[in-house]
């Protein structure tokens, strides 16, 4: 990386080593000084390796602080060693200025504290690490929020967003970060400190610097309201206070660390309401983006149809403008609304006003994911119709002024096709701001030289349109290089002297906007194995490379969320621990320098690796991140990829022999389950068979069923009775959970599906899905198993197939034929999947459930919500008059994890996110609902309360008529 030096010759390298110092006297030193963890060790190092940019860079270590001081001692520690220091929030960051090699100083563990807010004054003094969403609802009942809001508000930190000049889709109204700073306290690289605010005194020297250079800094800033690139120096002009705090914002981490923040807070409106607009084309909403500014909305954001995947209650149109608008009561906001979508009526081709905040949360949900969504590009590629591309950022957010969005959005179209790269911009059309994810080829040597020229001729499209590089993510390593363009060579040279005076031995974040590095450089792709490694699973979407799966991960963070919104689950151990090991975004990074290896990855043992092993250990397999990530990172299936090689031919924890081998072992108890049942009562036994079975001492046995569903349906048919296949038969899958432990749920359906006219066949005894194989990743046991499955089917091969346990099912839809790819077989298998309530809804419309009335709360499956979806069942629900919804998240047992020993308390932590709650808060006479036999397993064991299946409910209401 190339660093250049400070004024006094010294350059801040990124190993103590290199700078003539002993990395473990660095550590020894650090540990004496800061009350925060220290951590040099591989995870941690993987862990921050990237940020949600293109670049990665390997720091000598990571370190918490937990107050200021811990912050002025790091950076006092580390200019003694010259090693260089990059503060670091939410990791978010787009253009690599959240990445470097030296120390990274985690500012979201600890510093998350909100010292003072004051209504009257309309002010919040806040450490650098608050989450913004925590900041706003410590405002909100104030009527009061925080203007700027990135799309990543529910993860992203103040410090972060001060870093950046974050901006966010509220910016026509509230402006950006620096708009809404009062003041700054912050640490230089040494440790001493200053208070910024206006009229206030800066470093020394930056008095002369600015006076010296009065008519440059009045001319050379473009006038535009998204001017992120460069340094703010024209904010020190004696005419504008100066302000040296705003000035700091935008620095990205290159002259200091903010220590604490007074921020300026804003009147939020009592209602909203939002004008969607649809237009003819992209360059038509692009136009007429500026015309609505007039009319004063909160928003004016846009995106075209290409980033769309589903109609998704948009009005019709190839693109479309939503503008937000406020007032006091729900009536003057959807008011302001209506006169917006009456002044747009020339331009748009239609247009509708959503009131309700359900709706509006729907579709302001496809906008925040773009940052994900874009990264994968549907359509025809290489002349093949259908499949997706990978898309990155590079030219992520550059602005240009309103007025000019439409001629610029139409040279840039051209730009990209002139390349041969395709695009799909979106983002804050009111500010002339474009956000874009590019299917640069940055794997081979003439993609990233492909992917230099066009970010040059692209710097020079901008400027050639009056704008900025960095309209809102700044410039880091992405665009720093191209500043010259913008500024020209004599402003940017004023940018490294101002640096120098804030930063004389240049270790703050060095090669970030002054001197920076190339921005070829640093490519987190470079180190990634070139040929595809050898795995078990098809991973159908990323063309059966792993390394394309694991670099889904783009970083932006959604599974860092703490609070998981409606029917959420990503990511649940995350929320548990809030350790960025535990979330998705942290597996997948390390599990990208595991691919690394020796190519310069920190983790260097590859399959054998325990530190992936370790992170991997706390994650659930929910599947939650396969739906609620928006690139669709599939942690379960990787984590089961992992456990494949990680124990091959080798001794495997006993859990994965107790309840990975689960289906086996309970058809050799099933004659015997009264005499072990028994035996389960008794202490001492159970608590050795726990122990021997490496299942935690905290659980409690499942019991087994006396007659197992298959043999009652047995029973029920006649011995050898022969039911012919028509088309009132449904197949009902037999799954080991339903068959052995909860045989009630398989006669509770049968007993619907009779009243819906529908015979009940069984396709065989012996049926296995392969479900708990695959979660303690024994792949090649479970293809045996899935195969076998798949020959005893026989003749119901394509018949609609009625899965009772939603995890089953899951693994039928996905892990089948991800496993058995060759097999076509698997792939009809698992098209033939149903839940009770799809099949229902598909094969018997006109049959009416029972009206039962009342209200209902409980535990939606995490896989139902991942793979199958819930719509279904919501409507079926809502037909027999079961009023409610049920939680998000996930119960926390999730299969084998739950019972392993040691994930006791994270699967309690997991339960009392949302389940145990809302059970608790749930009125007199809620019917409790769970369809998975975890869930509900869960609730008995943990929250003390019985859960029936959807089958069950209705069942009892049939007996009732």
């Amino acid at each position: 990386m190339a660093i250049g030096k400070a004024p006094n010759g010294k350059a801040p390298s990124g190993s103590a080593s290199e700078s003539g110092g002993d990395p473990t006297v660095l550590v020894r030193e650090l540990r004496a000084s800061v009350r925060g963890e220290v951590a040099f060790d591989a995870t941690a190092r993987a862990l921050t390796t990237m940020d949600a940019s293109n670049y990665r860079r390997v720091p000598l270590g990571v370190v918490a602080p937990r107050d200021a001081d811990d912050i002025a001692a790091v950076l006092a520690v580390c200019r003694a060693h010259q090693v260089p220091v990059v503060p670091r929030g939410g990791g978010t960051s787009i253009a690599g200025q959240a990445t470097g090699t030296g120390v990274v100083l985690d500012l979201t563990r600890h510093l998350r504290g909100i010292a003072e807010l004051d209504a009257g004054s309309r002010t919040a003094v806040v450490q650098p690490g608050v989450v913004l969403d925590d900041l706003r609802a410590a405002a909100a009942p104030h009527g009061l929020t925080f203007g700027p809001d990135p799309s990543t508000h529910s993860r992203c930190t103040i410090g972060g967003m001060i870093g950046n000049n974050s901006c966010g889709s509220h910016s026509v109204a509230w402006g950006t970060t620096a708009d809404n700073v009062h003041a700054l306290t912050v640490a230089r690289y040494g440790g001493d400190t200053l208070r910024l605010e206006r009229g206030a005194e800066g470093p020394a020297g930056l008095r002369e610097l600015v006076a010296s250079h009065l008519a440059l800094l009045r001319t050379g800033f473009p006038e535009l309201p998204r001017r992120i690139s460069g340094y703010a120096l024209d904010a020190l002009l004696p005419e504008n206070g100066p302000d040296h705090a705003r000035a700091f914002c935008g620095s990205e981490g290159t002259l200091g660390v903010v220590t604490e923040a007074t921020l300026r807070l804003v009147e939020a409106p009592a209602a909203r309401a939002l004008a969607v607009l649809g237009y003819a084309d992209e360059s038509a909403a692009a136009e007429a983006a500026a015309g609505l500014l007039p009319h004063h909305p909160l928003t004016v954001e846009g995106m075209a149809a290409d980033l769309v995947r589903e109609p998704a209650g948009l009005p019709r149109g190839a693109a479309w403008l939503f503008a937000e608008t406020g007032g006091a009561t729900p009536a003057e906001a959807r008011a302001h609304a209506e006169r917006i979508v009456r002044a747009a009526s020339a331009d748009a081709v239609d247009a509708a006003v959503v009131t309700d905040p359900a709706g509006q949360r729907a579709l302001w949900r496809i906008r925040e994911d773009a940052a994900g969504t874009a990264t994968r590009m549907w359509g025809p590629q290489d002349g093949v119709s259908g499949g997706s591309s990978e898309a990155w950022p590079g030219w992520e957010d550059c602005a240009v002024p309103p007025a000019r969005l439409g001629p610029y959005l139409r040279d840039f179209r051209a730009l990209l096709a002139e390349h041969g790269l395709r695009g799909t911009p979106y983002g804050h059309f009111g500010d002339g701001c474009i956000h874009v994810r590019i299917d640069f080829d940055l794997l081979t040597a003439g993609g990233v030289a492909r992917f230099r020229r066009f970010s040059e001729e692209m710097a020079s499209l901008v400027v050639a349109h009056g704008g900025s590089l960095s309209g809102e993510h700044g410039d880091g390593q992405a665009r720093a290089e191209l500043l010259p363009r913008m500024y020209g060579d004599e402003l940017v040279a004023l940018f490294g002297r101002f640096k120098d005076l804030w930063d004389p031995d240049g270790g703050m974040n060095p090669g970030i906007l002054t001197r920076p590095a190339r921005l070829d450089e640093n490519l987190r792709f470079d180190v990634l194995p070139r040929k595809p490694v050898d795995v078990a699973f098809g991973y159908p979407h990323d063309g059966g490379d792993f390394s394309a799966a694991v670099r889904r991960c783009v970083g932006v963070a959604k599974c860092r969320t703490e609070k998981a919104s409606g029917p959420s689950v990503m990511c649940p151990s995350f929320r548990a621990t809030g350790e960025e090991a535990h979330s998705t975004r942290g597996r997948a990074r390390l599990l990208h320098e595991m691919l690394a290896g020796a190519a310069g990855g920190v983790i260097t043992d590859g399959w054998r690796s325990t530190e992936v092993r370790d992170a991997l250990d706390l994650c659930l397999s929910c599947k939650g991140c396969r739906s609620d990530c928006p690139v669709g990172v599939d942690m379960a299936t990787y984590k089961a990829e992992f456990l494949h090689h990680h124990y091959r031919r080798r001794l495997r924890p006993a859990a994965h022999y107790a309840m990975g081998r689960l289906p086996t072992w309970l058809r050799l108890a099933s004659p015997f389950a009264g005499p072990l049942n028994a035996l389960a009562r008794v202490r001492p036994l159970a608590a050795l068979a726990k122990r021997l079975a490496g299942i935690a001492p905290e659980r409690t046995i499942p019991v087994l069923a006396r007659e197992t569903f298959t043999r009652w349906l047995g029973r029920r048919w006649g011995k050898g009775a022969v039911i012919l296949s028509n088309d009132q038969a449904v197949v009902l899958w037999p799954d080991t959970f339903t068959d052995h432990l909860s045989p009630e749920v398989g006669r509770a359906a049968v007993r619907v599906l009779e009243a819906a006219g529908r015979t009940t066949l069984v396709p065989g005894s012996g049926l296995c899905c392969g479900l708990t194989y695959v979660s303690t990743g024994q792949l090649d046991k479970a293809r045996r198993v899935m195969r076998r499955t798949l020959d005893r089917m026989g003749t119901s091969l394509g018949d609609p197939l009625v899965v009772l346990e939603p995890s089953c099912a899951a693994t039928l839809r996905t892990d089948l034929p991800e496993l058995l790819p060759d097999d076509p077989r698997a792939a009809g298998l698992a098209a033939s999947v149903h839940t009770l309530a799809q099949y229902l809804e598909k094969y018997a419309p006109d049959w009416r459930p029972p009206r039962l009335d009342r209200p209902v709360t409980g535990q939606t499956h995490c896989h139902q919500h991942a793979v199958l979806g819930d719509d279904a069942d919501r409507r079926l629900r809502e037909r027999a008059g079961l009023k409610g919804e049920l939680a998000g998240g996930c119960c926390g047992l999730a299969g084998n994890f739950g019972f392993e020993r040691g994930h006791w308390e994270v699967s309690v932590a997991c339960a009392e996110d949302q389940l145990l709650p809302a059970v608790r808060e749930a009125a007199p006479g809620t019917e409790i609902m769970a369809d998975g036999f975890s869930c509900r397993t869960q609730l008995g064991q943990v929250g003390g309360v019985r859960a029936r299946h959807l089958a069950e409910v209705l069942a009892e209401g049939l007996a009732e008529e």
